[in-house]
């Protein structure tokens, strides 16, 4: 494999260059006989992000058809590929005597701190203060982002996580209920957001989490839909990716954000991966 290392931080990295060594490492994670966490799977992976990370000028709009083609199964095995380090870290640490004090344990613990303290900035900068209840969506087996908001930024906030996977909640319960307090505030609850419609309503906030909605139809849907149902003047937090971090989630355009008021977006460029784009629906 070729190796990207020696690039400077600062310097981009040409667009042929990152897409032909994208494309390789694609090839290698196709070959796998299995997603789950393994040294080869880490490897590739953090290869992946690492590549994926780092700056350049790619315009994902402009690639060839058979490289989007590419990107679209990739980005399917990356939230595989998450959604099973997920499962086996959440596993593990609900057998810990405090699951919450090793949250720390998981790999990528530290972006979602960051993640968590970049949004939590945005929201307050928009004037998302004091918010009663707060629905996640798509929320997996490792709830961090629900879990930082509650302890550290939203500490009287009573949180809903909606999740189409049972087994996802049942380890995401298994965390929680190690505290009294946080279980008292935080629900998990099993169903598709599809299926959720006047409940929507009750939210003074909606985080939207990134694999939701895989392909920007199916994510168009979802932003549709819970336009619909939320509450008038309430806010909608949707991760997104820009440029080559577009190779690990799904995009969401500003044209893709019909009859929503935009707040804020926002493109980080140290090592976390989401973008964070802030809609809220008009009053009528």
């Amino acid at each position: 494999m070729a190796s990207f290392q020696s690039f400077n931080f600062e310097a981009q990295i040409p667009a042929e260059l990152l897409i032909a060594q994208i494309m390789q490492l694609h090839a290698s994670i196709s070959k796998l006989e299995s997603l789950r966490p393994s040294k080869q799977v880490n490897s590739l992976f953090t290869h992946l992000v690492n590549l994926c990370t780092l700056p350049s000028s790619i315009d994902i709009e402009a690639l060839p058809q058979e490289v989007k083609i590419m990107r679209e199964n990739l980005i399917k095995l990356c939230g595989h590929a998450e959604g099973l380090l997920e499962l086996e870290f959440s596993t593990f640490i609900s057998l810990t005597p405090k699951p919450l004090n090793n949250l720390t344990l998981f790999p990528y613990y530290g972006n979602y701190v960051k993640l968590a303290n970049l949004e939590n900035k945005i929201l307050e900068e928009n004037g998302v203060v004091n918010s009663k209840k707060v629905a996640f969506v798509g929320s997996g087996p490792m709830p961090l982002t629900s879990i930082i908001m509650a302890t550290h930024h939203m500490e009287s906030t009573h949180f809903d996580n909606f999740d189409i996977d049972e087994k996802a909640n049942e380890m995401a319960r298994k965390i929680v209920a190690s505290d009294a307090t946080l279980e008292r505030r935080m629900k998990f609850e099993t169903q598709d957001i599809m299926e959720v419609r006047e409940r929507l309503g009750q939210y003074d906030c909606i985080f939207l989490a990134a694999l939701v909605g895989m392909s920007r139809e199916a994510k168009n849907k979802i932003l549709g839909h819970i336009r619909r149902y939320m509450k008038e003047g309430g806010v909608l937090l949707v991760r997104s990716a820009k440029g080559a971090r577009a190779f690990l989630y799904p995009i969401v355009e500003e044209h893709d954000m019909v009859n929503f008021e935009v707040l804020s977006i926002f493109h980080p460029t140290n090592d976390v991966i989401n973008s964070v784009v802030l809609l809220r629906k008009p009053k009528a």
